[in-house]
């Protein structure tokens, strides 16, 4: 009897990637220039992250940096922690990971539900200030004192960028037209470096905007603040972020970002965070500043599902 081969199919860690490319059609005012959005909450944990920590976790491996038997360790506001989680999950590493409780419930669950162990870094306020990242750094660093771990290190692991990269790749496979301007808010920076590298190799001449909370705007010149936009504003400027990869940075408003994340939900349908308000805040402003005939292109990245414990779809 001639035997049938049967198609091999992923782990779930192939699906990360390709994520689909929308239009705005309602909020865009007439005489701007066309806005795209990627849907990072596409991914398999519903975040963009699961490509960075994909890559840090297997650029690791591929250098012997880790093996089985290790342990990971980062820092984290919670979607990275939940996307590591889920890599070491279906790897088979166990994943000591320090965040905070000034950071979504759901990410924190979700973290758990992926088998990551939490240690939590109380926030007095409960939003992000300027020492509560450098206290859970400090915090994950102490952890990997008790040897055989490895640190992904995300603020200064060149990896995220690479993972990053596909992105870039990505947009200028799906898009038809020239990119006149990509924006996207800065955590890590590792996306908007990424992406900028690609989408220059296509076209040299694309603007390429950094994004903040105007409250923590200390790339765009400012101070550092407290804020309540998960994922982004660190307070201090990212390590990875390279000056001749973006044309400028701008601080935006994190009230404006949190009615624009509504609208996006009401009126296009696409259902994320205050931090894709914020992306979609700044892409609206250079829609307008390049006006008819532009395309300006930024990234949702995250779902609107980890965010509904808090109050920024509080009924």
């Amino acid at each position: 009897m001639k035997q049938v081969h049967q198609k091999d199919f992923p782990t779930a860690l192939g699906v990360i990637g390709n994520t689909p490319i929308v239009q705005l059609k309602k909020i865009v005012p007439p005489g701007s220039a066309d806005v795209l959005v990627k849907l990072e909450y596409f991914n398999p944990t519903g975040s963009y992250k699961d490509r960075m920590a994909f890559a840090m976790i297997d650029e690791a491996e591929k250098r012997g940096d880790l093996h089985p038997g290790m342990t990971v360790v980062e820092y984290t506001g919670g979607s990275t922690g939940s996307s590591l989680a889920f890599v070491c999950a279906v790897k088979g590493y166990r994943f000591q990971v320090v965040s905070s409780d000034a950071f979504a419930k759901e990410k924190l669950q979700t973290m758990s539900a992926f088998g990551a162990e939490l240690l939590i870094i109380p926030s007095e306020s409960g939003v992000t200030t300027s020492d509560l990242i450098p206290k859970m750094m400090a915090k994950a660093l102490s952890l990997t004192e008790s040897g055989n771990c490895y640190f992904t290190n995300q603020l200064h692991n060149p990896d995220i960028v690479t993972g990053y990269r596909n992105i870039g790749r990505e947009i200028v496979q799906q898009v038809d037209r020239p990119i006149d301007a990509f924006c996207g808010g800065v955590g890590t920076a590792g996306m908007l470096m990424g992406v900028s590298q690609e989408l220059r190799k296509t076209w040299p001449g694309v603007k390429v905007v950094a994004l903040e909370p105007a409250t923590t705007a200390v790339v765009s010149g400012g101070v550092a603040g407290s804020h309540d936009v998960e994922g982004i504003g660190i307070g201090f400027r990212p390590p990875l972020l390279d000056d001749a990869l973006f044309d400028e940075a701008r601080g935006i408003d994190e009230g404006e970002s949190r009615r624009m994340a509504q609208q996006l939900t009401r009126e296009e349908g696409i259902f994320a965070g205050t931090s894709s308000g914020l992306s979609l805040v700044g892409a609206l402003q250079l829609a307008a500043e390049l006006g008819e005939g532009k395309t300006v292109i930024t990234v949702a990245v995250d779902t609107g599902l980890k965010y509904l414990s808090g109050d920024l779809y509080t009924l």
